[in-house]
């Protein structure tokens, strides 16, 4: 990557997908990953009832093996299965204790090419408090925004993710990028009805048409949660100071 795309000058960057993890976190001391409908809501929704969570690729067969592993439950692909599924709402029973595997294809699949970069999960739920960890962690910031897939498999950036990271870079120090600044507009746009700008995006109208309401819901309560989900050792659990 050129010099001119890497935000280097800037303590809180933001850039989207799996681009901007490969590119822009080796550079960075802390990586934010934000996938509001659905995995980033998830594992906060997991990880405040006392469970962890661990990212894996989606659709691999080797997901139950892994699963077994490491003393696990491997949630259903699909969401309208039954059990712990990447629906948020399957997860608001989940108890404390429990080992859970969450496959997905963008918060997952991010997750796992942070390598040894501190990482968390963030959303609009969280906001803040994964806001203040990440800044006891570290200066130099990267906050994703996942984005979601066309069906040729290319990036569609998704305007809850944009919401959603600019909803925590909000929180950070203004050592902003222009494209960190976006964001923090873009959440300031959208603050004052989050529940219905989630029903009315794409993403939102898709879950919606799914039945699944309770999920967009869920993803639209700001700072209703304290967590701040660290991966530590696979898993995603609440970072303790």
């Amino acid at each position: 990557m050129g010099r001119f795309f890497d935000q280097q000058e800037y303590a809180v960057r933001c850039e989207w997908g799996a681009a901007a993890v490969r590119e822009l976190a080796p550079s960075s001391e802390v990586v934010i990953i934000v996938d509001v409908l659905s995995f980033s809501t998830c594992v906060d929704v997991a990880v405040a009832n006392g469970a962890q969570v661990y990212p894996y690729p989606w659709r691999d067969h080797s997901a139950q093996a892994y699963a077994d592993s490491v003393g696990a439950v491997l949630a259903a692909p699909q969401r309208d299965q039954a059990g712990y599924t990447l629906s948020p709402a399957s997860l608001r029973t989940l108890p404390a204790g429990m080992r859970l595997v969450l496959p997905s294809p963008n918060g997952s699949t991010l997750t796992l090419a942070t390598g040894a970069v501190p990482t968390l999960a963030g959303c609009l739920r969280n906001a803040a408090a994964v806001a203040r960890t990440a800044a006891r962690l570290g200066r130099r910031i990267l906050v994703v925004p996942a984005g979601e897939r066309w069906s040729d498999g290319s990036l569609r950036p998704a305007l809850e993710d944009l919401i959603g990271a600019g909803a925590v870079i909000a929180h950070l120090s203004r050592a902003w990028s222009p494209e960190a600044a976006w964001a923090v507009a873009t959440f300031a746009e959208f603050q004052p009805d989050l529940a219905a700008t989630l029903q009315r995006c794409s993403s939102g109208k898709e879950l919606i048409a799914q039945g699944f309401t309770a999920d967009v819901q869920l993803a639209a309560d700001l700072d209703c949660s304290r967590v701040a989900p660290l991966l530590v050792a696979g898993a995603y659990t609440d970072y303790v100071p």
